[in-house]
């Protein structure tokens, strides 16, 4: 199954993996508390909550959250911040450092330069992947 990491239908990886994983039907169910009929709406949801993803995270042992992050690294790249900040607000989320970078993101990088769908000042310009990283990943992989 092909990963769009563009519109992500978080339902459909749901029960990819889960029939991946071999798990069966009457588990899951008694996991998630529902039924059968349930399960498979869940299936069909193109969303769902956080605290029901974080359920399908620990039964599945696969991080769905990642596939979020990878879609803003991507798509929704960090805005530019001022070199000068004339006052720095205290912000209550944690901040993070380094963004995430899968394999899985690596190598759909490096197939549009392979392909040539992109050049790489223009994956380096549109991701805000830093120059150096990206021929790193081209001489690694």
């Amino acid at each position: 199954m092909e990963i769009n990491l563009r519109n992500i239908n978080i339902g459909q990886l749901i029960k990819a993996e889960a029939e991946h994983s071999g798990l069966e039907t009457m588990r899951i169910c008694r996991f998630m508390k529902c039924n059968e009929e349930e399960l498979q709406e869940m299936y069909k949801q193109s969303k769902i909550s956080t605290d029901l993803l974080l359920k399908w995270c620990k039964l599945l042992e696969y991080d769905f959250f990642r596939l979020y992050s990878q879609h803003l690294i991507l798509y929704a790249p960090q805005k530019k911040t001022a070199i000068y900040k004339a006052e720095k607000k205290k912000n209550i989320l944690p901040g993070f450092r380094k963004n995430l970078y899968t394999t899985q993101m690596i190598r759909f990088i490096l197939e549009m330069v392979r392909t040539g769908k992109k050049t790489k000042d223009q994956i380096v310009q549109e991701y805000k992947i830093p120059k150096t990283t990206l021929y790193k990943w081209m001489e690694k992989y």
